[in-house]
């Protein structure tokens, strides 16, 4: 059975819309030493939204650069780009593939595939959609914010280090958050 539910978003423009990286951010954070979190930065390499009539049926496509990471200390930096974590030399993205939309509320959820170290994982970004707006130089932009929480284990990102006082170095749940700008491209 097809679904064939249509919902009406006040502003929406159905087309080809592309991420503005200026405005837009892909953070993370995860445990460390079980008492606090480290958070990070990526650099979006690319992102494209392919937006028809019905917002239901939105595909994103995305792309990280890995060798951007950026947790504030060049040391654990170079630690994550290195074979123990990402692996940038032979993973120089992370990926992800829409698979479907649902209107959740007043909010929406991205079904996908993210892809980490060569390993695909079905995941949801539960989305709060910012809204609409025409920038001064007549670009019409739309903003979202998105969150999902993964298992780094499961994309192969296993390393880690026993604490004499019990525990572990890097907590295993990862909490990635996109605040993201996209901007409406004219035919």
């Amino acid at each position: 059975m097809t679904d064939t539910t249509t919902i009406e978003v006040p502003g929406y423009k159905a087309g080809t819309w592309v991420l503005d990286p200026s405005h837009s951010e892909v953070t993370f954070s995860v445990r460390h030493m079980m008492i606090s979190k480290v958070r990070g930065s990526f650099g979006v390499k690319s992102a494209t939204i392919t937006a028809p009539a019905n917002p239901l049926d939105v595909s994103l496509t995305a792309s990280v650069d890995v060798a951007s990471i950026d947790t504030g200390e060049e040391g654990r930096d170079n630690h994550l780009r290195s074979a123990d974590f990402f692996d940038v030399a032979a993973f120089p993205t992370i990926d992800f593939v829409s698979t479907g939309v649902r209107a959740d509320g007043g909010d929406f959820l991205v079904d996908g595939d993210l892809t980490i170290r060569g390993v695909a994982k079905p995941v949801t970004f539960e989305v709060e959609f910012g809204g609409f707006g025409t920038d001064p130089w007549g670009t019409y932009k739309a903003g979202a914010t998105a969150k999902t929480v993964i298992d780094r284990e499961e994309f192969g990102l296993t390393w880690n280090a026993a604490l004499e006082t019990g525990g572990v170095l890097v907590g295993k749940d990862v909490t990635i958050t996109l605040d993201l700008q996209g901007a409406l491209q004219q035919n």
